[in-house]
């Protein structure tokens, strides 16, 4: 929240703050601070390229939203988030209003009916990394010098890594005598980086990335993503109006016009760590499909990042092992429990934390393997089992010596086991985003039918485009839900943030 700063450079130009019982009021206010501090640095930051001598330390500060309550009344107990849990001071920084204008909103509409006091804007103290006030595309530090790249470090605020750590989402965040609670999982410099961050990892831009979100660990996956992402572009009764690859490579939908210009994008030299591509529609609530690739690390980065956008929901599409001898390859698994043993969240979510499973995600999975296979009932059962899914950090577990895990995934009763399901689910329940897994059995290797070549093969072509059509089914299923169904309070704490 709101940090004391080591100088002063910006006060004489501070704006005192604002109430406002009118959301989008507050919201103009946030926006016209906001731009005036960073075109303000963004000229500095060009004077100093240029050569001019600064004798002061430059700083701008982010905007604040603050709320103050006196009352003990609470909020509906029906409400997952838009209230503030008892009276006090609750405050959050902000960044970004144009790309998360109608987010902010929104928490202001919910904290102004729920509670009926003015909400105040004014500027902070958290100054803004000179950073993330660059505009897109603008990476000014190469036409430096090494000697005036030190100096950058003196007249400008760079990122600091202790204003922009977890314990608000991890439950640790405990503040100073005197100072607001937070209203907000994330402050703006948090957001800041990782929208830096989703950019570098996935070529693309922040601002395309859809509500919905899935994840997958196979190229495969994605090849079917973009096919049918292109058969929606040319269909003219698409709900969605646009297609955009890494390198933000935009495809209208066919009857709209072509990007040109900045927003035509251009494709990479070489795909990024973890592409990403977006079925857009105009409310945001298209798809996003990310290749995270394999391992439970690349599934915690990601996911930490995408945290920050605020989806409704992200889901894991992907392989797994099958431990059953009654599973064939191809079946799907519903991940009702998670079996952690991939020691990524150890820290940040103990091993002692259940991760439940969301029953709004639960029943659009079922119901989306149901209406794809066009199976139901007792026959559905023979291509779809729900169980707890194993997570490991160990790619080559089947050659640990024996009896190696294989005890441990009896008693724990787990159906399937990946290396990516659990820490997408821990980090959905981390951050309070509704998650859920679906997997299909590419191998059985307790069972001798291990992954070869031709299987492989013969498998992804029979069930890759199944299984992602069922995924983005769900999606259609869950984006009929209202928000306060689908964030559900089940992922809510005792002393809760009010920002969704």
């Amino acid at each position: 929240m709101s940090r004391a700063p080591r100088t002063s450079g910006a006060a004489g130009r501070r704006t005192t703050a604002q109430t406002f019982t009118d959301a989008a009021s507050a919201l103009r206010h946030a926006t016209v601070l906001y731009d005036a501090a960073t075109q303000r640095l963004r000229k500095a930051l060009q004077g100093f390229i240029s050569g001019r001598q600064f004798h002061s330390h430059v700083r701008e500060c982010y905007p604040y939203v603050r709320v103050h309550t006196e009352t003990v009344a609470r909020a509906d107990s029906r409400l997952s988030f838009g209230f503030v849990e008892g009276p006090g001071i609750y405050e959050t920084t902000l960044t970004r209003p144009d790309l998360f204008g109608d987010y902010y909103r929104e928490q202001f509409e919910l904290l102004l009916r729920n509670h009926r006091v003015a909400l105040e804007v004014g500027p902070s103290n958290q100054p803004i990394p000179v950073h993330f006030s660059l505009a897109e595309g603008d990476y000014l530090e190469g036409s430096l010098s090494a000697e005036r790249r030190l100096l950058l470090r003196d007249l400008f605020d760079l990122p600091d890594l202790a204003a922009m750590d977890d314990g608000i989402a991890n439950g640790t965040h405990e503040p100073g005598n005197g100072q607001p609670r937070p209203l907000s999982l994330f402050t703006a410099p948090r957001v800041d980086y990782s929208l830096h961050r989703l950019r570098h990892y996935t070529a693309t831009a922040p601002e395309y990335f859809q509500n919905f979100v899935l994840f997958t660990n196979y190229q495969f996956y994605i090849d079917e993503f973009i096919r049918l992402g292109r058969e929606q572009m040319a269909n003219k009764k698409s709900d969605y109006v646009a297609f955009v690859e890494p390198g933000d490579v935009i495809t209208r939908r066919v009857g709209m016009a072509r990007a040109t210009g900045p927003d035509a994008g251009s494709a990479p030299a070489r795909l990024p760590q973890m592409p990403a591509y977006h079925l857009v529609r105009p409310d945001r609530t298209g798809i996003t499909m990310i290749n995270i690739g394999i391992g439970p690390a690349n599934a915690k980065n990601i996911s930490e990042h995408v945290a920050v956008l605020r989806p409704h929901a992200w889901l894991m599409l992907g392989h797994c092992a099958g431990l059953r001898t009654t599973q064939q390859l191809g079946d799907y698994v519903l991940a009702h429990g998670y079996m952690r043993e991939d020691h990524v969240l150890d820290e940040e979510l103990p091993l002692w934390v259940p991760i439940p499973a969301l029953a709004e995600i639960q029943q659009a999975l079922e119901q989306a393997v149901a209406d794809v296979t066009q199976l139901k009932g007792y026959e559905l059962k023979r291509v779809l089992r729900t169980g707890t899914v194993a997570s490991t950090d160990n790619r080559n577990w089947e050659l640990l010596p024996l009896p190696g895990p294989e005890r441990r995934f009896s008693q724990s009763r787990a159906i399937a086991l990946d290396m990516e399901s659990a820490a997408i689910a821990a980090n959905g329940f981390r951050f309070r985003v509704p998650y859920g897994t679906l997997l299909c059995v590419s191998d059985k290797p307790l069972h001798g039918e291990i992954k070869l070549p031709g299987m492989a093969n013969q498998f992804y072509r029979d069930r890759v485009d199944q299984h992602l059509r069922i995924g983005m089914r769900a999606v259609e299923l869950l984006r009929r839900l209202r928000l306060d169904q689908l964030h559900s309070r089940k992922l809510r704490s005792f002393a809760e943030v009010a920002f969704q």
